[in-house]
């Protein structure tokens, strides 16, 4: 058999060899976050140093790079109603403790977000009923 004819050989010197570019994971995953440096984190941070797939990196980006797309459009939200163009720890609060699935999720404190403005309804002066005394002059 002739070298270069058939079989698994790479490409001979004559045909035009085309050097790849390294593509990163997250490019192929089509996502922002660095797939490459969560796998890292996942493998430092287990325990007993178990194995730890391809795939879960993949997964773990693809969550965080969903919440926080979650979080921050609901704070450029919160920002854009304030009519101001930067979003600070306070609206970050506002936009979390506003959505009752992501007040249970993330119940963490948030440095300089303040408090939920809440006033208890027995506080409140009921505006519907008139204080005013009935004056009857018919007596």
């Amino acid at each position: 058999m002739a070298a270069g004819t058939g079989g698994k050989s790479g490409p001979t010197t004559n045909e035009k060899s085309e050097a790849r570019k390294p593509v990163s994971q997250s490019v192929r995953a089509g996502l922002q976050f660095p797939v490459g440096r969560i796998h890292r984190h996942l493998k430092k941070k287990s325990q007993n140093s178990i194995r730890v797939g391809a795939k879960a990196a993949v997964y773990t980006s693809a969550i965080l790079e969903y919440l926080t797309a979650e979080v921050l459009e609901l704070a450029g939200n919160a920002s854009k109603d304030l009519r101001v163009k930067r979003i600070t720890p306070r609206h970050l609060q506002l936009a979390i403790r506003g959505d009752e699935e992501l007040d249970s999720l993330i119940r963490a404190t948030i440095a300089g977000g303040g408090v939920l403005p809440y006033i208890h309804k027995s506080l409140i002066k009921n505006q519907g009923k008139s204080t005013k005394k009935n004056t009857n002059t018919s007596e």
